[in-house]
């Protein structure tokens, strides 16, 4: 029987599914890099609490699906290295996302409502918890934990579509206030 802790997994049957996963979370990436930018030029974002609570997150969540789209299109993948990789990611995963809920709670330009503190803080830690879990279970049963990691890639992937939406929402609703309540635009330098 071989050990398939150093036989290479074959993973040829997920490829599509990385490129179009992995692609996505590349190319939002880059979307939520320009919102920021919007948002800052138009005075609307909070300060720098409130990027590290709400923003920030989603570009990281955005890269931990594209380094999982990388890991699982590494050549030579066996069960241990693959447990590895998957296991270090979902620890590190994990503990920013605990630091994340630690951040959402100490700044103060922004109250959360429920649905804030669901795609904020907790679907992303049981998202990194069970990125966790999968990593833990390749080293003994790779097969399973390849859906368990397939699961989490999308529901990071839609946490951060959730977020970015909600961030570029809230951007343009504080810019309509702005301008109504009298600014001529919050675009325009300060004097």
């Amino acid at each position: 029987m071989p050990d398939f802790a150093v036989v290479p997994l074959t993973l040829h049957p997920w490829e599509t599914f990385y490129v179009i996963v992995g692609s996505s979370a590349a190319a939002l990436t880059g979307l939520q890099f320009v919102v920021i930018a919007l948002g800052a030029e138009a005075r609307v974002m909070g300060g720098e609490k409130e990027m590290q609570a709400f923003a920030t997150p989603t570009v990281v969540h955005f890269c931990v699906v594209l380094l999982i789209a990388a890991i699982l299109s590494t050549p030579g993948q066996t069960a241990s290295t693959l447990g590895a990789c998957i296991t270090v990611a979902g620890a590190g995963g994990l503990v920013y996302a605990c630091w994340v809920v630690r951040q959402a709670r100490a700044q103060k330009g922004y109250a959360p409502v429920f649905e804030d503190w669901v795609f904020h803080a907790g679907l992303p830690v049981f998202s990194y918890a069970c990125l966790f879990l999968a990593g833990v279970i390749a080293f003994f049963h790779p097969g399973g934990a390849l859906y368990i990691v397939a699961a989490t890639s999308l529901i990071l992937l839609f946490i951060g579509i959730h977020n970015a939406w909600d961030g570029a929402v809230y951007m343009s609703s504080r810019r309509r206030e702005a301008v109504a309540a009298g600014a001529s635009s919050p675009l325009t330098p300060e004097e």
